[in-house]
């Protein structure tokens, strides 16, 4: 079976490429633009790895990051988040959050790919 991503980001162009990019590497892929629709989608698709940007509408990826670190069948999903916050602060706080990692956007793919499969791999 492909290992599930969920990409929750709300800009079109970035859901495209990263999707067309995981589809490439043999991943089964899903999206959400909506941060209020993220953890309903989960809960329904219970993807391997969720991509996840800090700023969605309806509701943060530092919140929804939290709550599914919260929840007990949520709590040892993947979490990659993906942003263009790049200040230090704003990583340590998506970290803190309970992210497994914080790359920020413009990013390399050979970066993010290795990424994802670092955290599927364990």
């Amino acid at each position: 079976m492909k290992p599930r991503i969920l990409i929750a980001d709300d800009e079109s162009s970035i859901v495209m490429a990263l999707e067309f990019l995981f589809r490439q590497q043999g991943y089964d892929v899903e999206t959400v633009s909506d941060g209020g629709a993220v953890i309903e989608r989960i809960r329904a698709s219970r993807p391997d790895l969720v991509v996840l940007d800090v700023m969605l509408p309806n509701r943060s990826g530092f919140d929804l990051c939290r709550s599914l670190r919260a929840d007990p069948g949520t709590a040892a999903l993947r979490i990659v988040m993906l942003t263009a916050k790049g200040q230090r602060a704003e990583a340590d706080a998506g970290l803190a959050a309970g992210a497994d990692a914080y790359i920020t956007k413009p990013f390399g793919t050979h970066e993010l790919i290795d990424t994802v499969r670092a955290l599927l791999a364990r």
